[in-house]
């Protein structure tokens, strides 16, 4: 991550992948249309059979097999022969490093917003991030993007898909698929609200609002505490409609097939339009069933299923991300099999578990979690944050931290400046759901006895928990540089969530990261100092293997080693504030050589009488490689 611009190395976003190319702006019918396969074709009958049954998915095949080949027919002959030499197992690699951020999170007087994002991006993040998860860059009414109006422009206080498509020209994208419901003002609502019969059955509406009964409510798994039904004046009269986020959010439902066949076809535009991944916003509400906890069902997997399907017929290269607050095996399980569903989830867990982790000094808990995780395939993997747009979800730890755990994170976010939100429960309470803070103010006490150098080092240590676990490690705009709290967006009325959203300026950016003595010039220059080690280290590949040595308590320590064998990377991160001493054997690494060196501080380690002594200083992380190989890059 280079702090100035005589530093950058433009390095190849698509290193390692197809450099980009751009769909036909219109079809080309000239050449052959689409020709699925039988099994192809059998893929996606069984899904909407499984849905439908047997007669509506025959005709809705018909319906998604045309919009597949519009999609086709607006992908270039280059395209399509690239295709068939693409190797699913390389899709993601220890290049890939995601970050996410609002379209506007950065301001500059007389540029469009999305302008000044590739600005600072082309500026500081090349050679370094390789992919952008744009958050909904749509038009919208609230929730800060979730609530859109129209899915297919672009917010023209943001820009234009002429920016979006420049980002792309740098940068992998990932776009938000939010299809779970739509804004109260989106068209397709205001229809329902005009009596037009085609968006009649687009919604779950009720002619009263007690039509669903205190047994059923107690049953549905909600992140919310607002009502679940919502009134709304139409021309049929008063209809209350199923929403589970809020208000103005208005839930689709996929028991019509229209719907679904409309937001697959939205699907393929983003595709069309530069997504090279798609986020599955709070997948886990898709599919409502009164009698259930209309969370997780099969159907919502089927859907999640068939959008997979129709992409490695269409669109292989183009992957799904599920993003699922809710408890840890619940949350993997939208990798099906690991081939047919989610190619990354989203690793709620590790947020919670990492900040318990430097909160106590202990790194127990993480560890044992850790151990649990496994190589899902060769095509599917984690999603490894510590900061979102969001926060920092409890949902996940559920079942493995105890409640008095949770209520320490829970009570420390509070001492450290932060919010809490809840969620309903079946019984009628409410439970933490989310610490709304920032990752830095999570770790850090504005009012410690403790110098900043040491909340630096904290902080970096952390975020190199996310930098060697198998996966794709996604940083938050605001993790980048390390902002605390936004305390006046809360003053000012700001919702929860609008403590880690500080919208910054674009000139007061660049010359904090061009200052040696702010805390943002030392944590960027820290943590893109160990980006740019990490994606030249194939042992941190995705499909890489991993193991968990529980050599103390207070020093959290994996072992990755790269696909081909070529190299192995010992990672150690101090957890506390404290030095640490810690003895490893070469049984216990399973790998003997003399000589290591550390990749982080560039200096060497000699084994004695087979054991590794090293000496960590408060928070300091070491990759230790076998001499020779940390070159096998």
């Amino acid at each position: 991550m280079a702090l100035r611009k005589e530093r950058i190395r433009f390095v190849d976003p698509f290193m390692g992948h197809q450099a980009r190319r751009l769909h036909l702006t219109e079809p080309d019918y000239t050449r052959p249309l689409l020709e699925m396969t039988p099994e192809q074709k059998e893929r996606i009958m069984d899904k909407l059979a499984f849905l439908y049954g047997e007669e509506r998915a025959r005709k809705c095949f018909v319906e998604l097999e045309r919009i597949m080949r519009v999609y086709y027919a607006h992908k270039t002959p280059e395209m399509i022969e690239e295709d068939k030499t693409f190797d699913p197992a390389q899709r993601f690699t220890e290049r890939d490093i995601i970050l996410i951020t609002y379209g506007d999170l950065i301001r500059s007087p007389g540029k469009a917003p999305l302008r000044a994002l590739s600005d600072f991006l082309n500026v500081f993040m090349r050679g370094a991030i390789n992919t952008i998860h744009i958050l909904p860059f749509f038009p919208y009414s609230s929730d800060r993007g979730f609530a859109v109006i129209d899915f297919e422009q672009v917010d023209p206080r943001l820009g234009s898909w002429e920016d979006i498509e420049e980002l792309s020209l740098h940068f992998r994208l990932m776009f938000d698929g939010v299809f779970n419901h739509v804004s109260s003002k989106s068209r397709w609502f205001q229809e329902f609200c005009n009596g037009n019969p085609r968006y009649q059955n687009y919604f779950i509406s009720f002619s009263t609002k007690e039509a669903i009964s205190p047994d059923h409510l107690k049953l549905i798994l909600r992140p919310r505490t607002t009502d679940l039904l919502t009134g709304f004046h139409t021309i049929n009269g008063m209809k209350y409609v199923w929403t589970t986020f809020s208000p103005d959010q208005i839930d689709l439902n996929y028991k019509n097939e229209e719907v679904l066949l409309r937001v697959i076809e939205i699907l393929l535009y983003y595709v069309r339009r530069g997504a090279d991944i798609i986020r599955l916003d709070a997948v886990t509400y898709l599919w409502s069933e009164l009698g259930t906890s209309c969370a997780h069902l099969k159907q919502t997997h089927v859907v999640v299923q068939l959008f997979r399907a129709v992409l490695d017929v269409v669109a292989p290269r183009v992957a799904l991300i599920t993003e699922t607050n809710v408890p840890h095996e619940e949350n993997i399980s939208y990798f099906g099999d690991g081939q047919n569903e989610a190619q990354m989830v989203y690793n709620f867990a590790l947020p919670p578990l990492v900040l318990y982790t430097f909160l106590t000094g202990n790194c127990r808990k993480l560890a044992e979690w850790a151990s649990t995780l496994e190589r899902v395939s060769d095509t599917a993997t984690y999603f490894n944050f510590l900061d979102s747009h969001d926060g920092i979800g409890l949902m996940a730890v559920k079942n493995i931290l105890r409640s008095e755990e949770i209520d320490f994170l829970v009570e420390k976010a509070r001492q450290h400046g932060g919010l809490v939100s809840y969620r309903l429960d079946g019984d009628g309470t409410q439970s933490p759901y989310e610490l709304n803070i920032t990752w830095y103010s999570a770790l850090n006490c504005e009012d410690a006895d403790e110098s900043l150098d040491l909340q630096v080092d904290r902080f970096v240590a952390s975020r190199a928990i996310a930098l060697v676990l198998m996966g794709v490690p996604g940083i938050y705009f605001h993790g980048l540089f390390g902002s605390p709290n936004d305390r006046d967006a809360i003053l000012h009325g700001g919702e929860p969530r609008s403590i880690n959203r500080k919208v910054v300026d674009e000139r007061a950016l660049f010359e904090t990261f061009s200052d040696p003595s702010s805390s943002a010039y030392k944590i960027a220059k820290r943590f893109g100092d160990l980006i740019e080690k990490r994606i030249q280290m194939p042992a941190f590949h995705p499909n890489s293997t991993q193991r968990i040595l529980f050599i103390d308590d207070a020093v959290f320590c994996v072992l990755r080693e790269a696909p081909d064998g070529r190299q192995i990377v010992l990672a150690l991160t101090n957890v506390t504030a404290r030095e640490q001493s810690v003895d490893i054997s070469g049984e216990e690494i399973g790998w003997w050589c003399e000589v290591w060196t550390d990749v982080v501080s560039e200096t060497a380690l000699t084994m004695n009488n087979g054991k590794l002594s090293v000496r960590l200083k408060p928070y300091q992380v070491m990759w230790l490689t076998p001499q020779g190989m940390a070159d096998q890059t």
